[in-house]
């Protein structure tokens, strides 16, 4: 029998391994429309590939899914980021944990992750075949499927495993298989902010920010970094993938509100405020950073809260008090549009995932088809989570051809 297995990613690359490696007396071809594979990974991490992320209880790592939490808790129950580092350690390949909760090799380097994956793939006898666009999808026999190429060629195969990301050409051949397909729209992008009063901050970051957008009432706290164009680092993509749907709603214009210090309540602000007051009466309130922000965040948001340069602390009125606590607790920005994160590009959307067995990835339409990976309605937030998912669905979808290919072969 045959299996092919569309699309040279991660997941692609762990759903023919994964098959192969427990069935190696059945073919199983990988096929990738473009002349290299794993792209993605690659890229991932700037050059350093963010394998996964150090969360190993699957009741806390769904909670990192916009979409999929409710679908992915049974398969992290069978294969979550401890088993990832067990499956590249066993070849070779070790991970390190940075204080984040992030994973990457040793190496810092993605081939390191690239190189183990083809070499595991050829070593177990996966055939991969490049620059094979998928044309036309259709059933042949009972059972089979024939796939057409851009080329003119074809394919035959008993069992079809589509792991080809959130490329748009590939959904309409999977709609005339009887599948319903969830919109795309980005997921994970920074924020364009054309008028924000911080744009010459560009390249200063600072932790823990928090970012709400009150508009659906979703809010993220995390690191934050200034761009040349509005906003970004981990709190915002984290706030770009909750938002996803409904920033795309708007256009990408709304208004949202920043907290430099989550870690302060009003009240207790307010108490550190007026002991600075004391402290340093005779001082200008813009000499020096406070409160652990930088000198010059401090001092621009002085400036919007209308307090003047001359300004010493010991004239400080209650009025101005109050203002300098809004600016530091409640800065207001309109978002006017979104930038990429090229390194993780990630949508929401995809194949509707009431209509997949989580089990075994297998289509409930359409006999015999899997899917694994970003194909699917799941997107997670920046730090590994959308490659764990790849490396579970992938998993187990291999599994589960292995097990319809022969049903006396049981899952492992």
């Amino acid at each position: 029998m045959k299996a092919i297995v569309v699309g040279g990613g991660a997941a692609g690359f762990f759903g023919a391994i994964t098959c192969a490696q427990r069935h190696p007396e059945h073919r199983v071809l990988l096929l990738e429309k473009t002349r290299q594979v794993l792209v993605k990974v690659r890229l991932s991490g700037g050059g350093r590939c963010n394998v996964t992320h150090a969360c190993f209880d699957p009741a806390v790592l769904v909670q990192h899914y916009p979409r999929g939490e409710k679908e992915l808790r049974g398969p992290f129950s069978r294969f979550q980021p401890k088993d990832t580092i067990q499956w590249f350690k066993k070849r070779g390949v070790f991970l390190k944990t940075e204080e984040d909760g992030r994973l990457f090799p040793v190496t810092d380097q993605s081939d390191t992750i690239v190189h183990c994956l083809i070499n595991e793939a050829k070593r177990a006898g996966v055939e991969i075949h490049l620059q094979c666009s998928i044309e036309a999808i259709r059933r042949s026999g009972s059972e089979g499927f024939l796939l057409k190429l851009t080329n003119g060629k074809e394919w035959e195969c008993d069992r079809l495993l589509m792991a080809t990301g959130s490329a748009p050409r590939v959904y309409p051949l999977l709609e005339q298989l009887g599948h319903t397909i969830i919109p795309l729209v980005p997921s994970l992008f920074t924020f364009n902010i054309p008028d924000s009063p911080f744009l010459d901050l560009a390249g200063i970051s600072l932790s823990p920010v928090l970012v709400k957008l009150p508009a659906w009432g979703l809010e993220q706290t995390a690191s934050l970094l200034f761009t040349h164009w509005g906003l970004s680092g981990p709190v915002i993509l984290k706030l770009s993938a909750w938002g996803a749907r409904d920033l795309h709603s708007v256009d990408y214009h709304t208004s949202l509100c920043v907290n430099w210090l989550p870690s302060f309540s009003e009240e207790i602000l307010r108490q550190q405020l007026q002991e600075h007051k004391q402290r340093l009466a005779p001082r200008k309130i813009m000499t020096d950073g406070i409160l652990s922000l930088p000198k010059q965040l401090w001092r621009r948001l002085l400036a919007l809260a209308g307090l003047p340069e001359e300004l010493r602390w010991g004239a400080l009125s209650q009025r101005q008090l109050q203002e300098m606590i809004r600016q530091l607790q409640s800065t207001t920005m309109t978002m006017r549009g979104k930038t990429t994160y090229k390194q993780e590009f990630v949508t929401s959307g995809g194949i509707a995932l009431q209509e997949v067995d989580f089990k075994t990835m297998e289509s409930r339409c359409c006999p015999h088809l899997h899917f694994a990976g970003e194909i699917l309605n799941i997107d997670g937030v920046t730090g590994g989570f959308n490659f764990q998912n790849a490396w579970t669905t992938g998993w187990l979808a291999g599994q589960s051809m292995i097990q319809t290919l022969n049903p006396q072969c049981g899952l492992s």
